[in-house]
């Protein structure tokens, strides 16, 4: 697939490691200005953009815990003050808090809501008002497969990610009069910081589901997420895009 986002300009939060990171590479290397969204890992970030200016490309940071409302609106408004639009919004930032009903605290479910359901609810009404201005924007959604068919020991991790096909479908309802094209990808198993903590029963036993009897790679998510953010995927919204080797 050969796609050109010259003058398209990308905010891909969480993206100083693992997908988010190779999604804003990727965007950066096919043309796109990228605003490289970070919470803590500021040098993370940093080299993400030096990489992206490496291969000719425009690329900035946003630092910014999108899962507070505040901070949502200011890193959109640091890809907009930097560049004068945003055209394509990647909702990647998470974390995994994982353990069993019984004996989670609550502390533990609140905070996974947070991060990965809040985070995209505050990001995408955020970008939504620019878009509707520009009268064109793409926005992928980042779910996973425990959205899609639930991980035991991850209850608030599954909901969270449920609750993201759940926004994706309405939001894409909302505001395709507009050309605005809401999608999500839903990953299964790949080897990040995210999934490390993961039990290697649990990994393996996953990697047998498949049909290709291997885990994913980053690269491979955001060839899906690139595809979705593109004039290639043009008549596609409200779509769950499983990008899992068949596991699902």
């Amino acid at each position: 697939m050969t796609t050109n986002f010259d003058g398209k300009v990308a905010l891909v939060t969480g993206a100083s490691r693992g997908i988010g990171r190779a999604c804003a590479l990727k965007l950066g290397a096919l043309g796109a200005r990228v605003v490289v969204n970070y919470r803590t890992n500021a040098g993370a970030a940093d080299d993400v953009v030096a990489q992206i200016k490496a291969g000719g490309g425009d690329a900035i940071t946003a630092q910014g815990d999108v899962s507070q409302a505040a901070a949502a609106v200011q890193v959109v408004a640091a890809a907009t003050s930097a560049y004068g639009r945003l055209d394509i919004l990647v909702n990647n930032a998470g974390i995994t808090r994982d353990g069993l009903l019984a004996t989670m605290k609550e502390e533990d479910f609140d905070v996974i809501i947070q991060q990965n359901l809040k985070s995209v609810f505050n990001c995408s009404k955020a970008a939504v008002r620019q878009m509707i201005t520009q009268r064109y924007g793409r926005i992928v959604n980042m779910t996973s497969m425990a959205g899609m068919i639930g991980i035991a020991g991850q209850t608030n991790y599954s909901a969270a990610k449920a609750g993201i096909i759940g926004f994706t479908k309405a939001m894409a309802k909302e505001y395709g009069a507009r050309n605005i094209a809401v999608n999500a990808v839903a990953p299964g198993l790949v080897p990040t910081d995210l999934t490390a903590s993961l039990p290697a029963a649990v990994t393996d036993g996953l990697i047998r589901l498949t049909a290709f009897g291997r885990a994913g790679t980053s690269d491979e998510i955001a060839e899906a997420v690139v595809f979705l953010a593109s004039d290639a995927a043009s008549y596609i919204t409200g779509q769950i895009l499983a990008v899992d080797g068949g596991l699902t």
